[in-house]
């Protein structure tokens, strides 16, 4: 082997070694890398009860084993890192090779997931049992208005959900008069999703004396909102 050749070939290995290294990082790395969680995504990959047990505060969950986690997970910003973890590190790993493999650059795993997190007695917390739920009989009692109910059906790791969320409460204000703005997260309130058969988002509903007048699956600006909302 040529001088020249090996040490390309010996440069690119430990190129392709640092990335990987940096890439897969101890719980408490992570930790620290997650410490100010401004503009990155911290994403649970595991059951919806091992989620509820015990997480990562500020991290979202869209379980791995879902059928539905492909179509949930390319919402995430791909501009935003995405540091992912499950319980022992098998299900974190696929799903970062699927994110690298859909375009996202930066994806960071945590190493031995929540079983090293728990030794290195580092902090979680548990979700509350009930917290943001918005049961079928809620939503159909808040139907029951004179006024036109808008509903926005959104998750958090939702990116495109994020975007429309300061006009919607824009619209809220200016026009409460008329016009009830209902923003209903579908991870808390699971069982209303799958009784209207939201399995997409964002999701958008306007309401008119209890009866659906109008729906749009996907992105939408405030001004095509409001045309609607005469």
């Amino acid at each position: 082997m040529k001088p020249t050749f090996l040490l390309l070939w010996i440069t690119i290995t430990t190129l392709i070694a640092a990335q990987g290294q940096a890439q897969s990082l101890p719980a408490q790395q992570f930790r620290k890398e997650i410490a100010d969680p401004t503009g990155k995504n911290i994403l649970d990959v595991r059951t919806t009860d091992e989620y509820t047990g015990g997480h990562i505060a500020g991290a979202v969950n869209i379980n791995w084993m879902d059928s539905s986690f492909g179509k949930k997970a390319l919402l995430l910003p791909k501009e935003q890192p995405v540091y992912v973890y499950c319980l022992s590190g098998g299900r974190s790993a696929k799903a970062a090779a699927y994110l690298r493999s859909k375009g996202y650059k930066k994806v960071y795993e945590m190493e031995g997931g929540m079983l090293k997190w728990r030794a290195a007695k580092l902090p979680e917390e548990k979700t509350t049992t009930g917290k943001g739920l918005f049961s079928k009989s809620d939503f159909e009692k808040a139907l029951k208005t004179d006024k036109l109910v808008l509903v926005d059906f959104y998750a958090e790791w939702c990116g495109p959900c994020k975007k429309m969320e300061p006009y919607l409460k824009e619209i809220a204000q200016d026009k409460a008069a008329t016009v009830t703005v209902l923003r209903i997260d579908i991870d808390k309130s699971p069982e209303l999703a799958e009784a209207l058969k939201i399995d997409a988002l964002p999701v958008l509903h306007i309401y008119k004396k209890g009866k659906l007048q109008w729906s749009h699956l996907g992105y939408l600006t405030k001004d095509k909102v409001l045309a609607n909302l005469q």
